[in-house]
């Protein structure tokens, strides 16, 4: 098979690098890709987001597969254009609609679908420009801790979360007439804030059936101690100590099989990867939110712990057949750390020469923000590189990844050391 994969963040680096090892692959494009996925395959230039791009490689690769890592060719509608164009219509294309994709590119959309088909989730009430006045009269009438999310996609950074009233009424003043999240928070949604800890579920469909893969756990804010701005992610872990059979049962039942059953009653096709974040209250599940791909930095430990042939499985639901397929799964801990440039998630530097002094070979390091200049890594983006390691004991993982991590250098580079430190 030719394989098309669409993205070029740390996400798409592992997924090439399993999809590489692929008995059934014949050849691997990433679209943009970045310096690691060059590893793996091909990179090609083009725009995720544009069918004309899109469509121009899959008929000159002549591609058999593609696969939209990023949400935002999915938000965009990029699968409909395959159902639709007579020339792409026989290519296998992993990723939902842009109907489905609504799951994650409108948080409105997401919890009414939860309301509809009684997945738990937190009770909430949407509010616009119009209804601004209303909010803050909804804020004034509750008690805190108030989740305010924008309604739309704002890469990971749209969630914010207070105890204080006069923050919560600027915050929301913000985003809905200061336009803080551009058109992401012309809508916003405001939650009831439950108390928990949050783990990270991975589901395969093929619209009908589907498969669960490992969980995880990342950590999204910049400071230890779960201190600071949201990120698009510091860290994860795999497997989660807490996420035990008793409550995955309770996530199958609760929040699985009824989000399936939703989307056929709704008759939205659906074949690819649904990202459910999950917060435990006591031992119950809820769901925070729906994604339509995979996480980043989770794939990069939910990836790694894959010993089944990823392309297979792909191929499975394309082919709506997942309901034969058994994945297995290594029965190892994996960890990964995010190094991100000085100043990340606001303002940072880009162009800083990086710098491996060694590489350990229980580690992998998947490049996420990085770029090629003279024949050496530079930084390009916020989160530049995520380090994972696979071990026994979730300890052993992490001791890898740090050091790992310390053998990384550039300017300004900076980590979370507290990955996992509040599972052991």
């Amino acid at each position: 098979m030719n394989v098309l994969l669409l993205g070029s963040g740390g996400r798409e680096h592992a997924l090439a690098s399993k999809l590489s090892e692929s008995p059934i692959l014949n050849h691997l494009y990433i679209c943009p890709g970045n310096p690691g996925t060059a590893l793996c395959g091909i990179n090609v230039d083009g725009n995720p987001e544009s069918i004309h791009d899109v469509k121009n490689l899959v008929l000159h690769h002549q591609i058999d597969m593609v696969i939209s890592g990023p949400e935002a060719p999915l938000v965009a509608g990029l699968a409909d254009h395959f159902a639709t164009d007579t020339e792409l219509a026989n290519i296998s294309f992993i990723g939902p609609g842009k109907i489905g994709a609504m799951l994650e590119g409108s948080k409105d959309f997401a919890k009414e679908f939860m309301k509809k088909y009684k997945i738990p989730t937190a009770s909430y009430e949407t509010f616009t420009a119009e209804t601004h006045l209303s909010a803050v009269n909804h804020i004034q009438n509750t008690s805190g801790p108030w989740v305010l999310k924008a309604d739309g996609l704002a890469s990971g950074k749209g969630v914010i979360i207070t105890s204080h009233r006069e923050e919560a009424i600027k915050t929301i003043t913000d985003m809905l007439i200061g336009k803080s999240f551009g058109e992401a928070s012309e809508k916003v949604v405001i939650e009831e804030f439950l108390d928990g800890i949050e783990v990270s579920v991975f589901v395969l469909t093929d619209g009908a059936s589907w498969v669960l893969l490992p969980e995880a756990k990342d950590y999204k804010r910049i400071g230890e101690g779960d201190t600071g701005p949201n990120t698009g992610g510091m860290g994860a872990i795999s497997p989660v100590p807490f996420a035990t059979e008793a409550f995955m049962q309770k996530v199958k039942e609760r929040i699985i099989e009824p989000t399936i059953l939703g989307l056929k009653k709704e008759n939205i096709p659906y074949i690819g990867f649904i990202f459910i974040g999950l917060m435990k209250v006591k031992d119950d599940p809820f769901v925070i939110e729906y994604n339509v791909r995979m996480g980043d930095p989770e794939t990069e430990v939910v990836i790694p712990r894959l010993q089944s042939d990823l392309l297979e499985l792909l191929q499975a639901a394309a082919n709506k057949n997942l309901e034969n397929i058994k994945p297995v799964f290594k029965p190892l801990h994996a960890a990964a750390v995010m190094l991100v440039s000085a100043g990340y998630p606001g303002n940072y530097p880009k162009g800083l020469p990086i710098h491996i002094k060694e590489k350990f070979a229980d580690s992998t390091i998947f490049h996420a923000g990085t770029c090629m200049k003279e024949s050496q890594f530079h930084t390009c983006g916020g989160r530049v590189i995520a380090v994972s390691s696979l071990a026994p004991t979730l300890q052993n993982a992490l001791d890898a990844s740090y050091r790992q991590a310390e053998s990384i250098t550039f300017e300004g580079k900076y980590y979370r050391k507290d990955i996992g430190a509040d599972l052991k």
